[in-house]
């Protein structure tokens, strides 16, 4: 490898575990997503919707080895110079810019706008949504700069509280079960549900593709693929006990709430010494999202950083992030808009993380792939 390849090979010179790594990838799954897919799913599939997240869940765990396939050919590079290896120097450049900048920026800004849009309607009504984002994002910031390290270090702490966290919220909230919500099932025929598990499988089980590109970054190369669908398994499995527990307890009122599992949080109480319990979900959902925006946020700079032969990617850390405020702001104006835009969201996430990366498999194959990346 050239010397000029060292140069922007950043992610090579971190090393985390491949423990590390299932942690970052299930609580990125988790992320912003445990929140508001209960409702965005009911709108679609109404009692049928625990069909469509075990659909998604296999569909999702299915796709991962065409990702662990691509992550182990770059295992010794990156994922923007093996493009560039696979479509040559200046298409390779402009495809690995155009996919960083329309799938993991975007998520970013996404979910940079569900942070705003739940701290504003749910806990600080009275706050400019500005404020919030902007001390949110000064978080992420350092966090990114840091480095991925201290970053992976932080969720293997956190992930043992999230995990007593959510087992306390689900025994909180099985007594409250009603397992009639779900009926009759296929009432609307196997469509709805189908479409729904789309919108699932498109979010969050095509974003591993984004998390394939810190390969390079984990001890153990040979078992990143293991560790990935480890990951992938964990924060599916709790998506799919979060959404269908959701829709036992709440049925048909779950799509009446923005934040479905939120609003289930609220309803739960025993007696009168214990209330209150959102701050459960609340505790959950801010370390989960901060950990996804913190990912998305410095893949997003390393990968364009190595895209632009750049020594140090902190040097874009504030541009970028001086662009993401304005651009959350301006491209969702309001909550209600994020329905609007799930079924464009859908076809394209389908694109970015299943076609995209399929065609990169094709031309490998075509030139004679099965090597690790050098």
């Amino acid at each position: 490898m050239t010397k000029n390849n060292e140069k922007v090979i950043m992610l090579g010179k971190i090393k985390i575990s491949s423990r590390q790594f299932s942690i970052l990838i299930a609580i990125y799954m988790i992320g912003s997503a445990i929140l508001n897919i209960p409702a965005m799913l009911q709108i679609v599939a109404k009692q049928d919707t625990w069909i469509s997240t075990i659909v998604a869940l296999v569909v999702g765990l299915c796709v991962l080895p065409l990702y662990i396939y691509l992550g182990n050919r770059f295992a010794h590079a990156n994922f923007t110079w093996y493009i560039e290896k696979l479509l040559g120097k200046w298409l390779g450049k402009i495809v690995a810019l155009l996919f960083l900048v329309t799938f993991p920026a975007i998520v970013a800004i996404l979910t940079l706008r569900n942070i705003g849009d739940f701290m504003t309607t749910q806990i600080l009504e009275d706050t400019p949504i500005q404020a919030i984002l902007i001390i949110i994002l000064s978080v992420v910031i350092m966090g990114a700069r840091l480095g991925l390290e201290p970053l992976a270090r932080a969720a293997e702490l956190f992930f043992p509280i999230i995990m007593v966290l959510l087992i306390v919220f689900i025994v909180l909230a099985f007594p409250h079960v009603n397992f009639n919500n779900v009926q009759p099932v296929l009432e609307n025929g196997i469509q709805p549900v189908l479409k729904a598990s789309l919108i699932f499988i498109a979010y969050p089980f095509m974003e591993p593709i984004i998390l394939s590109m810190l390969f390079p970054s984990v001890q153990h190369t040979e078992k990143n693929g293991k560790a990935l669908f480890t990951g992938v398994l964990i924060g599916g499995v709790i998506m799919v006990v979060i959404t269908i527990l959701t829709i036992l307890v709440l049925g048909t009122q779950t799509v009446s709430f923005a934040y479905p599992s939120y609003a289930l949080a609220k309803l739960i109480r025993l007696g009168d010494f214990l209330v209150r319990i959102e701050i459960i979900m609340a505790v959950i959902w801010f370390i989960t999202i901060f950990v996804r925006l913190a990912l998305l946020f410095y893949l997003s700079i390393v990968g364009i950083a190595q895209v632009l032969n750049l020594k140090d990617y902190r040097s874009l850390t504030f541009p970028i992030a001086l662009l993401l405020v304005p651009l959350s702001l301006l491209a969702f104006p309001n909550a209600a808009y994020f329905q609007e835009f799930t079924p464009i969201w859908t076809i394209h996430a389908l694109v970015m993380g299943f076609i995209f990366p399929l065609l990169l498999w094709l031309i490998d194959i075509l030139k004679g792939g099965g090597k690790k990346a050098p």
